[in-house]
Order: C-alpha cells, then structure tokens, then sequence
C-alpha cells in the first residue's frame, strides 16, 4: 500500500491563521514606522529652513523679503520635493514663525509642527496617539505616546 504525501487541510489552516496573527501585529507597526520617517521631513525641513532664515537675516537685518523668489522662505523652496507636508512663512522685521502642516494625501493629516525665531519647537497639533495631555515645551513630537 503507499502511503499518501502532503499537507492536510486542518494544517494548511493553521499555517495560516499564525500568518494572519503575526501580520496583524506586524502592520501597525510598519505604519507607525512609516509615520515617524515622513515626521523626519517636517522637522528636518523647519530646521533646515530656520538656518537659511538667519543667514538671511545676517546679511539683510530683517527677515521682510525672505519670502520672494528663490529665497528660503519662498513656499516653491521649501516644498521643493516634499509630498508628506505643507508649509507655511509668517515674517515681519524681527521675528519669523515657519510652520509645518501635514499633507491629508499623505496619511499624515493632524500634524502640525513650528519653529520661530527664538529656535522655540513646538508641536501645535498630533492626531490621537501622538499627542501628549501636555506637549512638551520645545520638542516636536516624533514617536507615539507623546515622546520627543
């Protein structure tokens, strides 16, 4: 008599409800994952552009005007190969508050991250998760739970 060869039914199914628990665990945080590396554009871009704002106000004494064509606060030069944020200049003379808002397209909706001329960081808005009952003073939040 030979002997028959294969899996059977009842072991197929269980190879793959233990898939299906270890995705169900793995997925969400794969997201949060994503979530915190597109987080990385917006402080990295404020940052980024808080310096080019005080060179330019070392060499203008005011921060009026860093705003017009090819300038650092011009919205074509920031959003420059971004997808995942808006962003947003407020100047006058001697102050300046570039904000950072995030993209609904994008999965990043309820974010909203700032930077002003005292380098003050705060994180303005964070969607549930995220936000702490308090947000820190001068943090950008970046990870679940309210942490900087």
């Amino acid at each position: 008599m030979r002997r028959q060869v294969g899996f059977t039914l009842i072991e197929v199914m269980v190879v793959v409800a233990i898939v299906a628990i270890l995705a169900a665990v793995a997925y969400p945080s794969y997201g949060d994952y994503v979530r915190r590396g597109k987080i990385a554009e917006a402080v990295a871009t404020l940052a980024d552009t808080r310096a080019k704002l005080e060179q330019f106000f070392l060499d203008n004494r005011t921060y009026v005007g860093a705003d017009a064509a090819n300038m650092p606060c011009n919205a074509g030069v920031i959003s420059a190969g971004k997808k995942s944020f808006t962003y947003a200049c407020v100047l006058a003379a001697g102050t300046y508050t570039v904000t950072a808002t995030g993209a609904g397209t994008d999965g990043m909706t309820g974010f909203t991250y700032t930077i002003d001329n005292t380098n003050l960081r705060q994180t303005t808005a964070a969607p549930s998760g995220y936000a702490a009952a308090t947000m820190p003073a001068n943090c950008w939040l970046t990870k679940k739970g309210g942490t900087c």
